[in-house]
């Protein structure tokens, strides 16, 4: 994802993009950094245009996200951000390193988490000077009743947040691993009472390891809806990784601003389901300020936002059919039908709150806990707790192996092979004859034979006298 920075304080002006690379598991989501003029925060209001294109201000006639909680696994949210003030309910720090309540950030991108949180449930604050902005748009994007008129509001701006913060994309100072984290995350975040977990994060693998299945199928069998983001292709992601992989997880694609499949801030897979704006995008940094970016990373927390919208209001809606809710109102793009660059097809936040739609059997997206009937042959009978002792080997089935007795060659053998050896050497013998007989009738032909110093061809050609 691209940012380009803006903060209420002075900044100098970058020379060059600065490339820096989020890792999740074997791979990266990457993304530049550079500067751009500094703004006024109203004026980052009137530029969130997937508010109004995404039917999001509509969908705000229904519901705002009131009393859901959102966590954000990420890097860790400033709940300081004057548009975040009151939305972060609590937090965890799973990476070992950070604050224990996960509100600071950590990692490469220390920012990334305060990007998201801002986008998915930004409140907004008041300005600092009443005069209005000479230059504001003449169509600002409309707030929600009640949301203060300057900075970012998020989809959701009535929902709570839930800050888990992880350490990725350099070595971890405590020493755990993204295989630790990412389970560990997902975990604390369905205890601490999320219907929603956003994972803005992503790597180039679709494997994910197998110390995250129970963490995930404890989030189904909770009833929690996972949103993930595809990655970019300008990262590294051609395909989509996981997590976004994951069985049952809500996975967002990016769109440009024509509202077709983004080519650098995308990537292509069957697990997609939904695609969202990903270029030109709005969010609010660590300490106030704010940043123009791009990327599934902003994708995913816009869908977040919706899933939150719909549990707010039907909240005794599963988990599955808030998904079938979302998937099944997109307006399909692309190939008919599900297809791996839009899924289902372009969010409609709109017709997410307010069309009438069938329930479905299941999650249109499939189920973790089928995957590891499967793929794992787990017992999926009571919510599948980590592993706490070693598994013992179990005792082996095979026979034991025996080795054959040795016999002494056989004479027959081993005249048949002298007998092969001496006759190959004779016929050696006789093509090395036959060359030189030929090579001394080729030195008195006016035909020779010369070698292409270019091509390596070898070729005949017709001398005349000499001299």
């Amino acid at each position: 994802m691209h940012l380009s920075i803006s903060r209420t304080a002075r900044l100098p002006r970058a020379a060059a993009a600065v490339l820096l690379v989020l890792v999740l598991a074997a791979s990266c989501l990457g993304f530049g950094l550079y500067s751009a003029p500094a703004a006024q925060a109203d004026e980052w209001r009137d530029k969130q245009y997937w508010l109004a294109e995404s039917g999001i201000t509509k969908a705000w006639e229904v519901s705002k996200g009131a009393g859901v909680k959102v966590a954000i696994i990420d890097s860790g949210v400033d709940a300081e951000h004057p548009d975040l003030k009151g939305a972060v309910a609590g937090g965890y720090d799973a990476s070992g390193s950070g604050r224990p309540d996960g509100q600071q950030g950590v990692g490469v991108k220390p920012e990334h988490g305060t990007l998201v949180a801002t986008m998915l449930a930004g409140r907004g604050h008041q300005p600092a000077t009443p005069s209005p902005s000479p230059t504001a748009s003449a169509s600002p994007a409309p707030a929600p009743s009640g949301a203060a008129p300057d900075g970012i509001v998020g989809v959701a701006p009535e929902a709570q947040i839930l800050s888990v913060s992880t350490w990725l994309g350099s070595a971890n100072p405590s020493g755990k691993s993204d295989q630790d984290q990412i389970p560990e995350a997902v975990r604390w975040a369905v205890d601490n009472g999320a219907k929603v977990i956003n994972i803005s994060l992503g790597s180039t693998t679709p494997q994910w390891p197998q110390s995250w299945d129970a963490a995930f199928l404890y989030a189904e069998q909770k009833d929690v809806v996972i949103v993930a983001a595809a990655g970019n292709r300008v990262g590294g992601n051609i395909q989509v990784g996981a997590p976004a992989t994951i069985p049952g997880v809500l996975t967002v694609a990016g769109l440009d601003r024509k509202g077709a499949a983004s080519i650098d801030a995308s990537s292509q897979g069957i697990s997609i389901g939904v695609a969202a704006p990903a270029e030109n995008l709005l969010g609010g940094l660590p300490g106030g300020g704010y940043a123009e970016w791009a990327g599934t990373s902003g994708s995913a927390p816009i869908v977040a936002g919706v899933a939150a919208l719909i549990r707010s209001k039907w909240p005794s809606m599963s988990a599955e059919q808030v998904i079938n809710r979302i998937v099944s109102t997109a307006r399909d793009a692309g190939a008919p039908g599900k297809d791996p660059l839009y899924g289902f097809g372009v969010l409609n936040a709109e017709a997410a709150l307010k069309d009438s739609v069938p329930e479905a059997a299941g999650n249109p997206l499939g189920s973790i806990a089928e995957w590891i009937r499967v793929h794992r042959r787990g017992n999926l009978a009571t919510p599948a707790p980590l592993p706490t002792t070693d598994v013992p080997s179990a005792a082996p089935t095979l026979p034991e192996a025996t080795v054959p007795a040795a016999e002494p060659p056989s004479q027959r053998d081993s005249a048949i092979g002298a007998t092969v050896v001496i006759g190959f050497g004779v016929l050696f013998v006789a093509i090395l004859g036959a060359a030189a007989v030929q090579l001394r009738r080729a030195a008195g032909n006016p035909a020779l034979l010369r070698e292409d110093a270019e091509t390596g061809a070898t070729e005949t050609v017709e001398t005349g006298p000499t001299t």
